[in-house]
This record gives structure tokens, sequence and C-alpha cells, in this order.
């Protein structure tokens, strides 16, 4: 008699297990998103993965995916695709999975709606975004003595926005200011680490999701 609900059980966790979380896209197949579009207001400004926004290249922003991450993008409404490159992380506005450039949802007629359902598909990854972790000489100065920086900026709108973009994956994101030459920046961190191999350990994780990182003491 039990035999029946065990196998409905089985059924639903098969089910769970192979539906990617809200807002993924799996690396084979297709699945349909909420996508918008961003333009005049970032144009020139730093992208997540450091590169300057251009609102008439072919890119997007998504919450998890690594940078470099190429997708094929429909627009059921008018039958068009694009190809993007994941280079940023947002959207930050609750219920969109993913933030097209100008330029992209030009090419697919999403600008003058301005949000809606888009098929979006895996296509590759170009890997030149993958960074590698820059050496630093291992030093042992106690405990708490680590942390990873991966962003320093002049304007602390930028800082900030990096921030929030980490946020969606990673704990203890903060900013600290510091004066050069008569010149304030915002940098960018993540963790504070007691020994030296878990901070390699999470910055070359953020390397290789093409964050540039570096590995520094706070003493």
């Amino acid at each position: 008699m039990k035999r029946p609900l065990i196998l409905i059980v089985l059924l639903l966790f098969t089910a769970c297990a192979s539906t990617p979380p809200s807002g993924q896209v799996p690396e084979h197949g297709a699945r349909y998103l909420t996508a918008s579009w961003y333009g005049p207001k970032f144009h020139g400004r730093p992208t997540s993965s450091g590169e300057r926004f251009d609102m008439h290249g072919l890119t997007a922003a998504h919450k998890t995916l690594n940078f470099g991450t190429k997708l094929r993008v429909t627009n059921p409404d008018t039958d068009r695709s694009v190809i993007v490159t994941v280079n940023d992380r947002g959207p930050f506005i609750r219920g969109r999975d993913l933030d097209l450039s100008y330029g992209a949802a030009k090419e697919i007629g999403l600008v003058e709606k301005g949000v809606g359902k888009v098929k979006v598909e895996h296509v590759g990854r170009d890997m030149r975004y993958v960074k590698r972790v820059p050496y630093l000489p291992r030093k042992e100065p106690g405990p708490g003595a680590y942390t990873i920086q991966v962003g320093s900026f002049t304007e602390r709108s930028n800082a900030f926005r990096l921030k929030e973009g980490l946020e969606f994956k990673y704990d203890n994101v903060y900013v600290t200011t510091i004066l050069l030459r008569g010149k304030r920046y915002y940098r960018v961190k993540v963790g504070k680490f007691d020994n030296y191999e878990n901070t390699y350990s999470i910055a070359e994780k953020l390397a290789d999701e093409g964050y540039v990182t570096l590995i520094t003491s706070m003493n």
C-alpha cells in the first residue's frame, strides 16, 4: 500500500532535481525568462566584469551566470533572435531574470515593450573572461588577516553597484575607502579569512566566474 506513495515522492524529487532554479539557464535545452533592457544611464560605466558597458553592444546582465556565457535570446512576439554575452550582474528589480543591452533588445524588438518573456538558450562561453588569481607571496600575519579585493573605483556608485551584484552569490561583501595622492578610492571586497588556503579557494572561484581578484592582507 505504501509503494504508490513512494513512487509519487520519487517522481516529485526527480522533477525538482531536473528543474533549474528560477532565473537559471540549463546548458542543454531552452527556458523562458523575463527580460528587460538597460541603456543610456549606464553607457560607458564599468560592468561587474570590469568592461565598460556599451549600450549598443550585444551583451546582457544576469544574476549568477559566469561572465562570458553566451546566450541565444529569442523574442516569441517577433520570432527574432540575438546572441549575447553575459558581462554584468543584474537585473536588480524583483521578477526580472535578464537585462539586455539596448542594442540586443533592439535586435529582437523588445525596446518599445520594455519587459517581456523571452526564450533563452545556452550556446557556450567565451573563455577569455576567465581570470587568474594574481600571485601573492604567502604570509602568515595572524588570524582574520586576509580579504579579496574585487574592484576599486573613484565613483562611489560604481563600487556599490558591483557590491550589489556580488551579493547575489556571496556573503560579507563590503566597501572600504582609501585616500591616495588626494584621490578617494572605493574598494569592493569579499570576506575576512583566517587562512590563506580558504582565501585562495574563494578567489579562484571568483576569478573563474570572470571577476578581477586580488588577495590582500587586512593588516
